[in-house]
């Protein structure tokens, strides 16, 4: 039996992937809780729309990525953070600091997941921070480590 999945399900497929699965479980598991549908001829359609629709939306965000990414790239943001006396920081500065920096100081709303570090940053200084909007499209983030 063919299925659409509408859902990302483990072991199986992604979202909008037509799997060959046994009659059983998809007639009496799949379609039922509503992670499937028949493949048959109308919803094959209305899936090569939504592709379609998914595929427009994600050329509109490509190019806001390549705003945010030129807006961002080199730039320096400043981190305050709690510290001892010789300059450590109490637990380190993580990357949903550092998105929470970028939403405050440059206005620009990114998940946190998209935020990479080289290596964790425990003392005051200067440091950098990729961060990956799409494929191919990354900036580079200058860090600065203040006091609070």
């Amino acid at each position: 039996m063919e299925i659409i999945l509408l859902k990302d399900i483990d072991r199986l497929g992604y979202k909008h992937d037509v799997v060959e699965v046994k009659p059983g479980y998809g007639r009496n598991f799949l379609i039922p809780t509503g992670q499937a549908v028949i493949a048959n001829d109308a919803n094959r359609e209305k899936l090569d729309k939504i592709l379609e629709e998914e595929k427009a939306k994600e050329a509109a965000r490509v190019e806001d990525y390549k705003a945010m990414a030129e807006k961002i790239n080199n730039q320096a943001l400043k981190i305050g953070v709690k510290t001892g006396t010789s300059g450590k920081i109490f637990g380190s500065v993580t990357n949903v600091q550092i998105a929470a920096a970028l939403k405050d100081q440059m206005e620009i709303d990114i998940d946190r997941r998209k935020v990479e570090l080289s290596d964790e940053i425990k003392e005051l200084g200067e440091y950098t921070a990729t961060v990956k909007f799409y494929e191919d499209i990354e900036a580079t983030v200058n860090l600065e480590l203040v006091k609070e």
